[in-house]
C-alpha cells in the first residue's frame, strides 16, 4: 500500500465515523489496520524493519519502524510514556 492509498483509506474511515456509519471502535480498527499494512510494506533507503509490541494490553499491537529491535523497543516505550509497562518486541516479516 502506498502513502496515497493509506491516506485515502484513513480519510474514508474518518468520513464514515463523521457520518455516523461507523462507531469509534470500528474507526480505530480500520485506521490501525491501514497503518499496520502501510508499515509492513514500508520501503526506505535505510535498513528499516517493522516491529510489533506484545505483552501488556497498552503495548500490544503498537507497530513501529526501526533499524533494530533495540531502537523499536525504545520507540514503543517512548510512545507509551510509562516505564512500568512490560512488553516484548517481535519483528514482522515483509511480504
Amino acid at each position: 500500500m502506498d502513502r496515497i492509498s493509506a491516506l485515502r483509506n484513513i480519510e474514508n474511515a474518518l468520513s464514515d465515523f463523521e457520518s455516523g456509519e461507523d462507531e469509534l471502535r470500528e474507526t480505530q480498527r480500520r485506521v490501525l489496520t491501514v497503518l499496520q499494512t502501510y508499515a509492513t510494506e514500508f520501503e526506505a533507503e535505510r535498513d528499516l524493519s517493522v516491529y510489533r509490541a506484545c505483552g501488556d494490553e497498552r503495548a500490544t499491537g503498537i507497530t513501529v519502524v526501526a533499524e533494530s529491535k533495540t531502537e523499536a523497543t525504545e520507540r514503543v516505550a517512548e510512545l507509551l510514556d510509562d516505564e512500568t509497562v512490560e512488553f516484548d518486541i517481535k519483528g514482522i516479516n515483509k511480504r
